[in-house]
Protein backbone atom coordinates (compact mmCIF):
# COMPACT_ATOMS: atom_id res chain seq x y z
CA UNK A 1 0.00 0.00 0.00
CA UNK A 2 1.34 3.53 -0.92
CA UNK A 3 2.13 5.93 1.65
CA UNK A 4 0.53 9.23 2.00
CA UNK A 5 1.54 11.94 -0.47
CA UNK A 6 2.15 15.22 1.52
CA UNK A 7 2.22 18.14 -1.13
CA UNK A 8 3.51 21.12 1.04
CA UNK A 9 4.40 24.60 -0.07
CA UNK A 10 7.17 25.76 0.47
CA UNK A 11 6.13 28.99 2.34
CA UNK A 12 5.00 27.08 5.06
CA UNK A 13 8.41 25.81 6.34
CA UNK A 14 9.06 29.47 6.91
CA UNK A 15 6.10 30.34 8.75
CA UNK A 16 6.89 27.23 11.41
CA UNK A 17 10.21 28.60 11.59
CA UNK A 18 9.24 32.10 12.31
CA UNK A 19 7.05 31.12 15.33
CA UNK A 20 8.91 31.78 18.25
CA UNK A 21 9.93 29.69 21.34
CA UNK A 22 7.33 27.41 22.87
CA UNK A 23 5.17 28.34 20.43
CA UNK A 24 7.47 26.62 17.52
CA UNK A 25 7.68 23.74 19.62
CA UNK A 26 3.75 23.19 20.00
CA UNK A 27 2.83 24.18 16.64
CA UNK A 28 5.46 21.51 15.04
CA UNK A 29 3.87 18.77 17.33
CA UNK A 30 0.48 19.90 16.17
CA UNK A 31 1.48 19.74 12.50
CA UNK A 32 3.03 15.85 13.20
CA UNK A 33 -0.20 15.21 14.93
CA UNK A 34 -2.35 16.09 11.72
CA UNK A 35 -0.02 14.22 9.20
CA UNK A 36 0.27 11.26 11.26
CA UNK A 37 -3.71 11.36 11.50
CA UNK A 38 -3.72 11.77 7.48
CA UNK A 39 -1.72 8.45 7.30
CA UNK A 40 -4.12 6.26 9.53
CA UNK A 41 -7.16 7.47 7.16
CA UNK A 42 -7.84 4.39 4.95
CA UNK A 43 -8.57 5.34 1.50
CA UNK A 44 -6.37 8.79 2.47
CA UNK A 45 -3.47 8.98 -0.41
CA UNK A 46 -2.89 13.13 -0.46
CA UNK A 47 -3.08 16.18 1.85
CA UNK A 48 -2.08 19.73 1.14
CA UNK A 49 -0.14 21.54 3.54
CA UNK A 50 -0.80 25.48 2.15
CA UNK A 51 -1.11 28.56 3.76
CA UNK A 52 -4.79 29.88 3.83
CA UNK A 53 -5.29 33.84 5.57
CA UNK A 54 -1.12 33.37 6.37
CA UNK A 55 -1.42 30.38 8.47
CA UNK A 56 -0.87 26.83 7.80
CA UNK A 57 -3.26 24.81 6.46
CA UNK A 58 -4.49 21.18 5.14
CA UNK A 59 -6.50 19.84 2.37
CA UNK A 60 -7.69 16.65 1.31
CA UNK A 61 -10.17 15.43 -1.52
CA UNK A 62 -13.08 14.99 0.44
CA UNK A 63 -12.26 16.74 3.75
CA UNK A 64 -12.73 20.32 5.11
CA UNK A 65 -10.09 22.85 5.30
CA UNK A 66 -8.03 22.30 9.05
CA UNK A 67 -5.71 25.46 9.68
CA UNK A 68 -3.51 25.92 12.43
CA UNK A 69 -2.16 28.93 13.92
CA UNK A 70 -0.39 30.80 16.79
CA UNK A 71 -1.41 34.87 17.50
CA UNK A 72 1.07 37.13 19.18
CA UNK A 73 -2.33 38.86 20.82
CA UNK A 74 -2.92 35.73 22.60
CA UNK A 75 0.40 34.66 23.41
CA UNK A 76 -0.49 31.50 25.76
CA UNK A 77 -2.54 29.63 23.15
CA UNK A 78 -2.46 28.00 19.47
CA UNK A 79 -5.70 26.73 17.83
CA UNK A 80 -7.10 24.51 15.16
CA UNK A 81 -9.59 25.99 12.86
CA UNK A 82 -12.66 24.52 11.39
CA UNK A 83 -14.74 25.64 8.43
CA UNK A 84 -17.33 28.06 11.02
CA UNK A 85 -20.26 27.07 8.42
CA UNK A 86 -19.30 22.98 8.42
CA UNK A 87 -20.74 20.88 11.43
CA UNK A 88 -17.07 19.82 13.02
CA UNK A 89 -16.94 22.46 16.01
CA UNK A 90 -20.51 21.94 17.11
CA UNK A 91 -20.25 18.27 17.03
CA UNK A 92 -16.96 18.31 18.66
CA UNK A 93 -18.24 20.03 21.67
CA UNK A 94 -21.68 17.90 22.07
CA UNK A 95 -18.90 14.82 21.62
CA UNK A 96 -15.94 16.13 23.77
CA UNK A 97 -17.90 18.68 25.83
CA UNK A 98 -15.49 19.98 28.50
CA UNK A 99 -12.71 18.09 27.59
CA UNK A 100 -11.72 20.64 24.84
CA UNK A 101 -11.72 24.46 24.94
CA UNK A 102 -13.52 26.39 21.84
CA UNK A 103 -13.90 29.37 20.25
CA UNK A 104 -17.67 29.68 19.24
CA UNK A 105 -18.03 27.73 16.03
CA UNK A 106 -14.46 28.09 14.48
CA UNK A 107 -11.52 26.74 16.79
CA UNK A 108 -10.77 23.99 19.29
CA UNK A 109 -7.99 26.04 21.51
CA UNK A 110 -4.86 24.58 23.31
CA UNK A 111 -3.05 26.58 26.05
CA UNK A 112 1.07 26.53 25.54
CA UNK A 113 1.70 25.03 29.17
CA UNK A 114 -0.79 22.66 28.59
CA UNK A 115 -0.36 18.76 27.14
CA UNK A 116 -2.03 18.38 23.83
CA UNK A 117 -5.33 16.15 24.26
CA UNK A 118 -3.97 13.88 21.52
CA UNK A 119 -6.76 10.95 22.10
CA UNK A 120 -9.78 13.83 21.42
CA UNK A 121 -7.77 16.04 18.67
CA UNK A 122 -7.19 12.82 16.50
CA UNK A 123 -10.67 12.42 16.25
CA UNK A 124 -11.28 15.78 15.51
CA UNK A 125 -8.82 15.93 13.08
CA UNK A 126 -9.72 12.54 11.10
CA UNK A 127 -13.68 14.34 11.28
CA UNK A 128 -12.81 17.27 9.30
CA UNK A 129 -9.95 15.77 6.84
CA UNK A 130 -13.17 13.26 6.07
CA UNK A 131 -15.84 15.86 6.69
CA UNK A 132 -17.31 15.19 3.16
CA UNK A 133 -17.35 11.48 3.40
CA UNK A 134 -19.04 11.46 7.89
CA UNK A 135 -21.21 14.96 7.78
CA UNK A 136 -24.28 12.93 7.64
CA UNK A 137 -23.25 10.54 9.88
CA UNK A 138 -24.09 10.82 13.68
CA UNK A 139 -21.75 12.64 15.23
CA UNK A 140 -20.04 12.83 12.12
CA UNK A 141 -18.72 9.12 13.01
CA UNK A 142 -16.26 9.96 15.91
CA UNK A 143 -16.61 6.99 18.76
CA UNK A 144 -15.65 7.86 22.07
Amino acid sequence: MPGLEIYSDPRVKEVFRDYPGDAAGKMRALRELVLETAREIDGLDRIEETLKWGEPSYITKGGSTLRMDWKPKKPDQYALYFKCTSRLVETFRAVFGSRLTYEKNRAIVMQLHEDLPVKELKQCIRAALTYHEVKKLPRLGIKI
